[in-house]
């Protein structure tokens, strides 16, 4: 059985079955979630950041909710590649092979890699492309290491050296996960670019923080966190449409996704595909029924993915529509 053709995506030359991935840190590697829906039926699966070697993660409290979303600091707490291609890589390719067996397609396994070091970056996408996996996203944008200097996303040039570097070794796409907390995020992405990804995965979290006045102390344990959810939506929105003016590279939009309208507007702001994260917390078979309404919402409205991608950037002068980034909306 073929994908619906409305919900068919085409993401830097990898077809999916239809949009709708798991957010990385989320959702484990997806085996976890297998008890609550039928994860065959999704168009990908992002792993949780994976290292080179075991990291234990930043002290608790680690987590806390916040109105419309929750605060992080988990510090890529993972047990390393090896670990992962031993033991995870193999569940997620069940995965796989379950729903290819459905749709011929199956979810795309897609491995998210963090290093400190561009070596760090090579070493791991030279294992991982040698493993078999169907895309990278290099995780440039973590706030939470090293006390949240984000070392290689706040800097253009940078940027572009760790991608040329993985693109080097790279047999598969690679994305490059940008962070939110910059002054010019297209700058980064042209860094990208430049140093040949095959796209763009925007955005990354918020950096916030949460305080107990009582304790007179920060909640999180390394004080600082990620923000996600719900409440940081319309910043991942803004961010997704303004990088599909500027970037001519497919781009997976996350931050925020908790309905099918949420999937739909961000692909109309030029999204590929799209990834759902925080709300499958609280929904962890979230991703599976966004498959349903996202297909129920094309049929009605008598379109597919293909022709709502990147709509906003087809209306009438959409370009000037826009205020300049820093300007003032009253």
């Amino acid at each position: 059985m073929t994908p619906p053709i409305q919900l068919q995506t085409d993401l830097a030359g990898l077809r999916l079955a239809n949009p709708v991935l798991s957010a990385s840190g989320t959702f484990g590697s997806g085996w976890e979630g297998r008890q609550f829906s039928d994860l065959g039926h999704v168009g990908g699966l992002v792993s949780k950041t994976v290292t080179l070697l075991p990291r234990h993660g930043n002290p608790p409290p680690r987590i806390m909710e916040t109105p419309s979303g929750m605060l992080n600091s988990i510090g890529l707490e993972n047990k390393g590649v090896d670990y992962f291609i031993a033991e995870t890589l193999p569940r997620m390719r069940e995965l796989q092979a379950a729903g290819r067996a459905r749709n011929g397609i199956g979810p795309r396994i897609v491995i998210n890699i963090g290093g400190e070091s561009i070596d760090d970056f090579v070493r791991l996408a030279e294992r991982f492309c040698a493993a078999g996996i169907d895309l990278l996203e290099v995780n440039l944008s973590c706030p939470n290491v090293q006390e949240g200097k984000l070392l290689f996303s706040t800097d253009p040039r940078l940027t572009e050296r760790a991608v040329r570097a993985v693109k080097q070794v790279a047999n598969v796409p690679v994305f490059a996960k940008l962070s939110p907390n910059v002054t010019d995020i297209i700058a980064i992405a042209r860094g990208a670019e430049q140093g040949g990804a095959d796209g763009i995965t925007a955005i990354n979290t918020l950096i916030g923080m949460a305080v107990d006045w009582r304790k007179q102390r920060p909640v999180l344990g390394r004080t600082i966190g990620g923000l996600s959810g719900p409440a940081i939506k319309p910043v991942a929105l803004r961010m997704v449409y303004e990088l599909a003016r500027a970037v001519p590279l497919p781009i997976l939009g996350v931050g925020g996704v908790r309905s099918a309208d949420d999937v739909l507007e961000f692909v109309c702001a030029g999204a590929s595909a799209v990834q759902v994260g925080t709300s499958m917390f609280t929904d962890p078979a979230l991703m599976f029924r966004l498959v349903g309404e996202i297909e129920q919402r094309l049929l009605a409205a008598g379109t597919t993915i293909g022709a709502l991608r990147g709509a906003l950037h087809r209306q009438p002068g959409s370009a000037s529509n826009a205020p300049a980034v820093g300007g003032c909306v009253r």
